[in-house]
């Protein structure tokens, strides 16, 4: 972006208007991720984030949709940009002990999730998947859940493989209310 386009973006300004002496390091502002590093890995453990996002207002649970068994919220440690997770009210732990009314309006909202996305970040496929069980690679293994991520053509780079880090170019609550408004409509 150059000096000309960032005065059309509200609140950006230009690299060179900033304090600083540059150099050849690239930041990757992450401010979301210290809730879960003050917090701690054990805290997930004692209290369930999926039982206790529904007792949050939207903004602060992240929730993007609200429905009857089951409700839609932005994953706080996303692979991409939008990662939506797909929860049920009731905390079970695996789709086998979800009931016909929960596993629907997980398909349902599974489906309005990827229509969503589609509209506001203009993505060119996704992963849906669940991972069930700790050894499954479930990071909150006691309380079903399933994902939804975005993927573009362009996504993939070197950063996830080398440097195991992931480029995140929006905020959680700006993608929240993004998605919460398309939701809507």
């Amino acid at each position: 972006m150059t000096h000309d386009e960032s005065a059309d973006v509200p609140g950006l300004v230009a690299a060179s208007e900033l304090p600083g002496v540059p150099d050849e390091f690239q930041r990757l502002w992450t401010p979301h991720r210290m809730a879960y590093i003050q917090a701690g890995a054990d805290a997930m453990r004692e209290a369930c984030p999926f039982c206790s996002a529904p007792g949050k207002s939207d903004e602060d649970g992240l929730i993007v949709h609200r429905g009857r068994s089951a409700y839609v919220l932005l994953n706080l440690f996303p692979y991409n940009s939008g990662h939506l997770l797909v929860c049920p009210y009731r905390h079970v732990a695996t789709y086998d002990q979800a009931t016909p009314e929960e596993v629907g309006e997980i398909a349902a909202l599974t489906q309005r999730g990827m229509q969503v996305l589609r509209g506001v970040s203009r993505c060119d496929g996704f992963n849906i998947g669940m991972n069930q069980g700790r050894v499954a690679g479930a990071g909150v293994d006691e309380h079903l859940h399933q994902h939804i991520v975005p993927r573009w053509d362009t996504d993939a780079n070197f950063f996830p493989i080398i440097a195991k880090t992931k480029a995140l170019p929006s905020l959680p609550g700006q993608v929240r209310q993004a998605v919460a408004d398309a939701w809507r409509e």
